[in-house]
């Protein structure tokens, strides 16, 4: 493994001295969270479909058990079991909207990975940068468990376990664990873990910040440690149900499916679980004893266990519902924490909004009603009347507002509005609202995904690195 060692240091090196004037040691982070033992034991796979443009290139980089759709390339960097998902790239002579201008794509975009360490990361590649639309370039950056890379071009940056970039493009940056940023732009900057921050120039800015005290029982990441806490061990307690899907190259459905939905090969299905039409089921999702209503999603590293989804549900990445009820079109935000119980069951009325990064872990049962906007830590009753707004009321207001740790200045209407119509536009992209013939979307593309299986050299000194290999259309 003498090359991936020289890789893996090459990485954190170059990291330190991008990091070196925030006083950040990447190395430090990132040696105790490597399993060079596990490097040469897992296949990465690529996804082929008629509806996607073709092409993956890597070169010197480890894939252990990475999941790429879309083009894609990966050069220089360690990638192992991430989910590098280009389904919505934008192809040549597309029209890029951007502040009243029209951009024509002259090439297909490619997501393109360079000088990385990216750990059990997602990568959607939903980009928003005007400046260099034909590449989604994540760049000499470090990456821990479950962070989410959405829409985000990062150069320079470590994002802690859990975290996620949305929307944002970042330089030199260290995003702490369970911080969740969508703030447009951000150089040399250092978040601390458990910051949301949620802003539009000048006209809206959301933030809150989780007290260290409550976040650390969720996940705490110490200096020269692995990332521990509630989150962890969920994720570890189901860890072997994943592992016997990589076991075999194939398997039978789970269970049947409309011919308008789609469950991935690579999701696990248990229990008495129900798919519905329009339903789209991601890579590494988890179902059991789940009731997925029509229009839903269930997207990657989500878990969504003894609850009913009723329909035109939005499930994000990394988002987890357990013993609850979701009635018509609730949002539930990255990496989420919805925890109820036989005992104190959840139920969310139609149309809220359950903000990215909110957890809510339940000590008695608790209904939260329709058209709520709902963030922070809830366990209770109380909780909810310091960590929730009706949408109605706040679309109403423009100004300053406090509530709890809860900040928000600016334009209530375009915040909510610009909530709603990201929602919109998730339903519509995954075929919530296909009728048969129009309104396509992933749900519909992705039943007839082919995976094409890629493994490393198995030993000897490059053991561990993959060859260099391109697939072209």
């Amino acid at each position: 493994m003498k090359q991936l060692e020289k890789l893996i240091s090459q990485i954190a090196s170059r990291m330190n001295a991008i990091l070196f004037t925030q006083g950040f040691n990447a190395d430090s982070y990132i040696r105790k969270c490597i399993p060079l033992d596990k490097m040469n034991k897992s296949y990465a796979f690529y996804g082929i479909t008629s509806f996607h443009p073709l092409g993956f290139y890597f070169r010197h980089s480890n894939l252990a058990g990475s999941y790429f759709l879309g083009k894609c390339a990966v050069e220089n960097s360690i990638l192992y079991k991430s989910d590098i998902r280009g389904d919505e790239l934008k192809t040549r002579g597309d029209i890029f909207h951007n502040q009243g201008s029209d951009i024509v794509l002259y090439d297909d975009e490619v997501i393109r990975i360079k000088g990385s360490f990216l750990i059990k990361t997602l990568v959607h590649n939903y980009s928003h940068n005007p400046e260099n639309l034909e590449e989604f370039l994540i760049l000499s950056t470090v990456s821990m468990h479950y962070a989410n890379i959405h829409g985000s071009p990062t150069d320079g940056c470590f994002l802690g376990p859990f975290s996620t970039v949305d929307l944002t493009t970042l330089h030199n940056c260290v995003v702490g664990a369970y911080a969740y940023l969508q703030t447009g732009e951000l150089s040399n900057k250092r978040i601390e873990p458990g910051q949301i921050r949620i802003r539009n120039g000048d006209i809206f800015d959301f933030s809150y910040r989780f007290p260290s005290k409550d976040l650390n029982n969720y996940i705490a990441f110490e200096h020269g440690e692995k990332p521990h806490g509630v989150f962890v061990d969920f994720t570890e307690d189901r860890k072997k149900d994943f592992q016997k899907l990589f076991a075999v190259v194939y398997l039978k459905p789970p269970i049947k499916t409309s011919e308008c939905a789609s469950i991935n090969r690579y999701a696990v299905v248990k229990g008495e679980t129900h798919v519905g039409k329009n339903v789209l089921v991601a890579q590494r999702a988890y179902l059991e004893n789940a009731w997925l209503g029509d229009g839903t999603n269930a997207q990657e590293n989500c878990y969504i266990i003894n609850s009913r989804l009723e329909g035109n549900n939005v499930t994000a990445h990394g988002a987890k519902i357990i013993h609850a009820q979701l009635e018509n079109k609730v949002f539930v935000g990255f990496n989420s924490f919805l925890q109820g119980s036989s005992n104190c069951p959840l139920t969310i009325g139609k149309e809220s909004i359950i903000m990215p990064h909110a957890i809510i872990d339940l000590k008695e049962p608790l209904d939260i009603p329709p058209k709520h906007l709902v963030w922070g830590l809830i366990r209770n009753r109380k909780d909810v009347e310091k960590h929730s707004i009706l949408l109605e009321e706040l679309s109403l207001f423009d100004g300053e507002l406090s509530r709890g740790l809860m900040r928000f200045k600016g334009s209530g209407s375009a915040f909510v509005n610009a909530f709603k119509d990201r929602i919109e536009h998730i339903l519509e992209t995954n075929g919530a609202y296909f009728d048969g013939s129009k309104n396509k979307g992933h749900a519909q593309m992705g039943r007839d995904i082919s995976f094409n299986i890629i493994q490393p050299y198995p030993r000897g000194p490059l053991e561990g690195i993959y060859p260099t290999i391109a697939i072209h259309s």
